[in-house]
């Protein structure tokens, strides 16, 4: 299916009207409350549910669309997006009235294969949400499992959102996996924070893949990798494992965020060999810093040189 989406460089009204229009053609839209809204497109039987910020779209997605429309393009599958206009964590009650009404039609039965995607905000609410879907399977980038004081006070990093209900339905993000067949939560383990929310989906049915050295950016990252898309799909098929990541895991070692986030880590330690070994190697696939310019400092200390390599 061609959508012809055309979302790119539009300002944020117009990217709004315009994914209406896209839904409207193909499937529905349908605005849940002030700030959230529902595009669904109706083509193949494998859906992809996902919880996307508009901003986050219009900036870092490919072609400035929702996560589901190059899937339905390039695979023929469904697509159901939510969308928030603001860091809303999805906490609205049009959003469980909206869930609960697509579990009481059977609209998840239509779909042979159904996964829930989101990242930051969206990897909580792609995690809270795939209740409605027993049997789905969940992709959750560095999401919370809360930001209820009571249980996640330790995390200082979105105040505002503290006073948001995280105890009513939907909630609590690590109880709302039990019916999902398989979990993923991908986190970059160096930030604690991250790593402490991650730690909080301990199901037996949940896989925590580590992606170190990415940041918060992590979708994006992995965007920049082309192994977001084999993730997801991956998680479709049922062949997403610890060992099927690790696979797609080797295109960091082509990556400059990763690469520099190597190179920063070895000056830290205090590694200079290993540190011009790495910038030998990044500075002749990328023609910009640091990686130049730090292997010319470690050559005049004597690092690389004939006796040293």
């Amino acid at each position: 299916m061609n959508l012809d989406a055309q979302l790119t460089a539009l300002d944020p009204a117009t990217w709004t009207a315009r994914l209406q229009e896209i839904a409207d053609e193909h499937g529905y839209f349908e605005p849940l409350g002030a700030g959230h809204m529902a595009a669904f497109i109706d083509h193949g039987k494998s859906l992809l549910v996902s919880f996307e910020s508009a901003e986050h779209a219009r900036r870092f997605n490919p072609d400035s669309a929702p996560r589901g429309f190059g899937f339905v393009e390039r695979l023929g599958w469904s697509s159901l997006t939510i969308v928030s206009e603001d860091e809303s964590w999805f906490r609205e009650p049009q959003i469980y009235g909206y869930f609960d009404r697509l579990t009481d039609d059977g609209f998840f039965e239509d779909f042979d294969q159904v996964v829930f995607y989101g990242a930051h905000a969206g990897g909580y609410a792609a995690a809270a949400y795939s209740v409605a879907a027993p049997g789905a399977r969940v992709v959750a980038i560095r999401p919370q499992a809360t930001l209820d004081p009571a249980y996640a006070g330790w995390d200082n990093r979105f105040r505002p959102a503290r006073r948001t209900d995280f105890n009513s339905r939907y909630g609590f993000a690590p109880d709302m996996i039990e019916a999902a067949d398989q979990a993923f939560v991908l986190l970059d383990p160096g930030p604690m924070m991250d790593a402490m929310h991650a730690a909080l989906f301990r199901r037996p049915n949940v896989t925590r893949l580590a992606c170190p050295r990415l940041g918060w950016r992590l979708d994006v990252a992995l965007d920049q990798m082309q192994i977001l898309a084999p993730v997801i799909e991956a998680a479709m098929a049922g062949s997403l494992s610890s060992l099927r990541f690790a696979q797609l895991w080797r295109a960091r070692r082509e990556n400059y965020s990763y690469l520099r986030g190597v190179l920063n880590q070895l000056n830290r330690s205090g590694h200079p060999l290993l540190a011009a070994r790495l910038c030998r190697y990044a500075a002749a696939r990328f023609d910009k810093p640091p990686f130049a310019d730090r292997l010319a400092e470690l050559q005049s200390e004597g690092y690389l040189s004939d006796a040293a390599q």
